[in-house]
């Protein structure tokens, strides 16, 4: 075990790591922050910040130096980052997990090739091999394979001659292009594995998207229990398929009652923030006592909870992002029974960019709905 009060590394400076310092310093750890941003989230309340790049080895040298152990909140990190740092100290996840999950080619492949069910996809290189394409694939949605995170780096493509477009729009980036499924709604589950392969999973929560970034979740799922806990059963496999440790974000759709896949998160997700108010244990805290070999926590939802995301266009007038740059009216939040807000402490608001979330919590499901639907439309969520 490693024991407070050593120093932990953490890769990435934003909100998701801003939560684990947090929880590390509850624990009595200290944390040091390895960001390029000088205004990250998680630096501004790190115990040190380390202004660099993630492939900058002399800030990856001193972390090995003085931290303990290391960990990411950010999947993009690149995965020699981690091979390096592993060599010195425990780094989790390791490489070869995050390699899986940051490529959609590595990511559907690892699906194929490991029983898990997903929707009919086809890797794209070239322009020929959307030519080469089956035409049940389309409808389709078109999806470069990196870097491409809360909708962007998509397309929606009706036929062939729009794949064509968009993989060119992508400027031959490679990609998937995955059919369109007919969903009748999204699931996630969060979970934590440790190195001896126990793993807790936090109830399946409910997703609503709004332009393709995380709107609503809903936990637990307004789902059967059997689909539930089919989809807990999957992200257990994956997690043992990839000997995954840490918390780890698996999506899915539902479609025809039946789960497939959509992606999988190497880290603590978004729409388990509602973890910190409603159970007994963070996503944030398991992270941490996966990473120093603790014993993981029951994951009891105490409350029922609904998430609602903040996002950069409500600091504007009108809530478009092109009126005058105002802070939100916090105090219509302010008298709202279980309502819990965090804010970020990002430096500037932009349209789409996450700058905090509400959770509502309470005994009554509908209720906690309800009264989550209100403060949002309270706050200027209007939804289009």
């Amino acid at each position: 075990m490693i024991l407070p009060p050593a120093t932990l590394g953490m890769l990435g400076g934003g909100q998701l790591g801003r939560f684990f310092v947090s929880a590390a310093h509850e624990m009595g750890y200290k944390v040091w922050v390895l960001d390029p941003d000088p205004h990250s989230p998680a630096g501004r309340i790190a115990d040190r910040h380390l202004v660099a790049a993630y492939d900058d080895y002399t800030a990856l040298d001193a972390l090995a130096a003085e931290c303990a152990a290391v960990t990411t909140e950010f999947e993009n990190v690149p995965a020699d980052t981690l091979d390096y740092l592993a060599k010195f100290i425990p780094t989790h996840p390791a490489a070869s997990a995050v390699a899986v999950c940051q490529n959609r080619i590595a990511e559907k492949r690892f699906l194929a090739d490991n029983g898990l069910p997903h929707g009919p996809f086809a890797v794209i290189r070239g322009e020929d091999d959307i030519r080469d394409a089956s035409a049940g694939l389309f409808p389709a949605v078109l999806k470069v394979a990196r870097f491409g995170y809360d909708g962007k780096g998509q397309a929606r493509v009706a036929d062939r001659d729009e794949a064509l477009a968009a993989f060119r729009h992508f400027k031959g980036e490679a990609c998937v292009l995955e059919r369109l499924l007919k969903l009748d709604y999204e699931v996630s589950v969060v979970l934590a594995r440790d190195e001896g392969g126990t793993v807790r999973c936090f109830s399946p929560g409910e997703n609503q998207h709004r332009n393709g970034i995380l709107d609503v979740t809903i936990a637990p799922a307004r789902a059967s229990a059997c689909l539930r806990d089919s989809a807990q059963e999957i992200a257990e496999r994956i997690a043992e398929k990839l000997s995954y440790v840490g918390t780890l974000g698996v999506e899915f759709f539902v479609c025809g009652g039946e789960l497939y896949v959509n992606e999988m998160a190497p880290r603590p997700h978004n729409s388990g923030h509602h973890t910190i108010d409603a159970c007994d244990v963070s996503q944030y805290e398991q992270q941490l006592r996966a990473l120093c070999g603790l014993p993981l926590a029951s994951p009891r939802q105490h409350s029922a909870a609904v998430m609602v995301n903040l996002l950069g266009e409500l600091w504007y007038e009108g809530g478009h992002g092109n009126g005058a740059y105002r802070e939100p009216a916090w105090d219509v939040l302010a008298g709202m029974p279980g309502l819990r807000l965090h804010l970020y402490g990002k430096h500037h608001a932009r349209p789409g960019r996450k700058m905090g979330h509400f959770t509502v919590i309470g005994e009554d499901a509908g209720a906690v709905l309800a009264r989550a639907m209100e403060a949002r439309a309270a706050i200027g969520v209007h939804d289009e």
